[in-house]
């Protein structure tokens, strides 16, 4: 992949996300203000009321209207004369409350009614609906900051890219980059080599085992054999087997294979199951490819002079130390910046570093993430 490949999304614009992100204050500032204004517990009060207003003409709307159910009837009135009187002193839109009231307070209650009880209270019902707003307001300031937060880390990423692409802008491409790409490539070579002999000579539970003590090297980045498998090449003979023969007998029916391992149920429970591990096993995560970074090398080569020992020839080994040497010159992080710079700057990215657009788009990010930040804080 070449670097500084992943530019800020251009929608929506810092501009829009400002924009958003005032409104979406600005909105939950203004009903927070209109709740401080009725007071929190009256607002409450109101919001409850409806509710219980609005269950009793739900519940009640068909049975207690025209020549419906008396006993419905009585009941209704009876629940919300009883809901009006215990309405809180000095509860806004009282008036609302005790209008709704009066429109069903009748000798019989018909739907338009309920229409007008229903309206009467539709103040109430807006001051109700406060708690929900400021709860949706809440959420979409919630929003706006997080779509801030998430486009400041673009920028941020995007940043350290294009000082990364700058970096290697000025990277000396007449440098002798070999010196560093053919050490590796000699050690990488020579590993792949002892590792394909390792395979195809070694018995399975000696491979299956080197691979498993590589778990204690972290830069050393083998998956490891599952369990199931691991314990039968170490408690089966057919453990002694070098892997090719192992994977041979996998393709062998039940009753040739029979001829060849002590416990073809054993087998076939176990190996051709993990066929697709067994046949990814190789060298790579021995190799090294592209140079890494100084420190990273060092730590990296020193994994592989232990790990390399345990199967390779004492050749390979000492490239493997002269790895290590090698990311100990001075001169390493300038040719690994060439080396890198050769590889990954595209004709594109060489362009726009030579006519100022990578820089131009630094300072744009740059700015944009000044106000960005500035507005979440």
């Amino acid at each position: 992949m070449s670097v500084a490949d992943e530019p800020v999304p251009a929608e929506p614009t810092t501009d829009d996300l400002l924009a958003e992100l005032r409104a979406a204050r600005a909105e939950r500032e203004e009903i927070a203000a209109e709740i401080e204004r009725y007071g929190e517990g009256s607002v409450q009060a109101v919001a409850d009321a409806v509710g219980e207003a609005t269950r009793l003409f739900d519940r009640y709307a068909d049975s207690a209207t025209g020549t419906g159910d008396f006993e419905a009837y009585l009941e209704f009135q009876s629940q919300f004369a009883e809901l009006v009187e215990d309405l809180p002193e000095g509860i806004p839109d009282r008036e609302g409350f005790e209008a709704a009231n009066d429109a069903v307070d009748q000798r019989t209650i018909s739907e338009s009614d309920f229409q007008r009880a229903r309206e009467a209270i539709a103040d109430a019902r807006e001051i109700a609906a406060l708690l929900d707003r400021r709860e949706a307001a809440r959420e979409r300031v919630d929003d706006a900051e997080r779509a801030v937060s998430e486009r400041l880390s673009a920028i941020e990423r995007r940043l350290d890219e294009l000082a990364e692409l700058r970096r290697l802008g000025d990277a000396d491409l007449s440098a002798p980059t070999e010196e560093l790409t053919e050490p590796i490539e000699r050690y990488d070579a020579a590993v792949r080599d002892d590792f394909a002999a390792f395979v195809d000579d070694a018995p399975v539970r000696e491979l299956l085992g080197f691979i498993e003590t590589t778990r204690h090297y972290p830069l050393i980045d083998y998956q490891r054999p599952p369990n199931d498998l691991l314990a039968y090449v170490r408690n089966h003979p057919a453990g002694e087997e070098p892997l090719p023969t192992l994977l041979s007998y996998a393709d062998y029916s039940g009753s040739k294979l029979s001829h060849y391992v002590e416990d073809p149920t054993a087998f076939e429970t176990t190996v051709p199951v993990h066929r697709t591990y067994l046949d990814r096993i190789d060298a790579a995560p021995l190799t090294v490819g592209s140079p890494p970074p100084a420190a990273e090398l060092r730590y990296l080569a020193s994994e592989l002079v232990s790990v390399v020992a345990r199967f390779a020839d004492e050749a390979t080994v000492a490239l493997a130390r002269d790895l290590r040497d090698l990311a100990r010159r001075e001169e390493y992080d300038r040719l690994r910046d060439a080396v890198v710079a050769e590889s990954e700057l595209t004709a594109d990215q060489r362009e726009a570093l030579r006519n100022g657009e990578i820089e131009a788009e630094a300072e744009r990010l740059r700015e944009a993430r000044q106000r960005l930040a500035e507005a979440l804080n």
